[in-house]
């Protein structure tokens, strides 16, 4: 099991890629470089460093309180945790349509109204960062709201990564390491680059991953706007999808 290297660690991989000196990340963070200083040095970095670290390192804000180990706020979770029930069905018919159809989901879950929140977003079961890196990238998913199954099935139709859902549970608890495969595969439906969350992790590429598929991007993309709809919301973006898929089959007039 790999352990994990600790945030300062990672902050400063994530620095060397940025080609950041600590001054001049602090100066994009608006943020004292005494505070960038002390997390490089083993501190855990607070709420607020994390948010303003985020757009300074053009990084997430959820994906780096995940690499943190810290509490991701609600306000960065998903809306609704019922809607992870439509949210694998939706990626799973944008994959098969054209890029039209699929610009015409995306366009359609920016177009709907912000519901307020019902309850609080809390992924089960917890995965410790203590389990390495396995622990970050399935904690990533299940803040693009989808659980175990959800991730298989979105990996399966996304990538050409194919594992049962339990096998998610195993590689969140660090029972089971990354591969060069694995780690390209979650980093294309996360929406990240293959080698940053390979050097992050500790993975050696032996070779240049290929760029992600056009439906890789999109899919990465529907997920993490999908991620602001209620459960109706994502039931009604799947059957869209799903109808779309059986018009474009039947030549309808998308074009990609």
């Amino acid at each position: 099991m790999t352990e994990h290297p600790g945030f300062g660690a990672l902050l400063a991989r994530l620095l060397e890629r940025r080609g950041f000196g600590v001054r001049a990340v602090a100066d994009r963070a608006g943020v004292a470089a005494s505070e960038v200083d002390a997390v490089l040095a083993g501190g855990t970095p607070s709420e607020g460093l994390l948010r303003r670290l985020a757009p300074a390192l053009t990084f997430r804000a959820v994906d780096l309180f995940v690499l943190a180990g810290v509490a991701v706020p609600e306000d960065l979770a998903p809306l609704d945790a019922a809607a992870r029930h439509s949210v694998a069905s939706i990626v799973a018919g944008a994959v098969g349509l054209p890029a039209a159809g699929r610009s015409d989901l995306l366009r359609l879950i920016r177009s709907m109204p912000q519901e307020e929140r019902g309850s609080r977003f809390s992924p089960k079961p917890p995965m410790p960062l203590t389990g390495g890196p396995g622990s970050w990238v399935v904690r990533m998913l299940q803040y693009r709201n989808l659980n175990w199954m959800g991730m298989a099935r979105t990996l399966a139709f996304v990538t050409p990564t194919c594992l049962s859902a339990a096998t998610y549970g195993v590689i969140g608890s660090g029972r089971k390491e990354l591969s060069p495969r694995l780690v390209t595969d979650f980093a294309a439906v996360l929406g990240l680059d293959a080698r940053e969350l390979a050097g992050l992790a500790g993975v050696v590429l032996h070779e240049m991953p290929a760029p992600p598929s056009p439906e890789a991007v999109d899919a990465a993309e529907l997920l993490w706007e999908a991620r602001r709809l209620s459960a109706a919301q994502a039931r009604h973006v799947s059957e869209v999808a799903w109808s779309l898929l059986a018009d474009s089959r039947g030549a309808s007039g998308y074009r990609s």
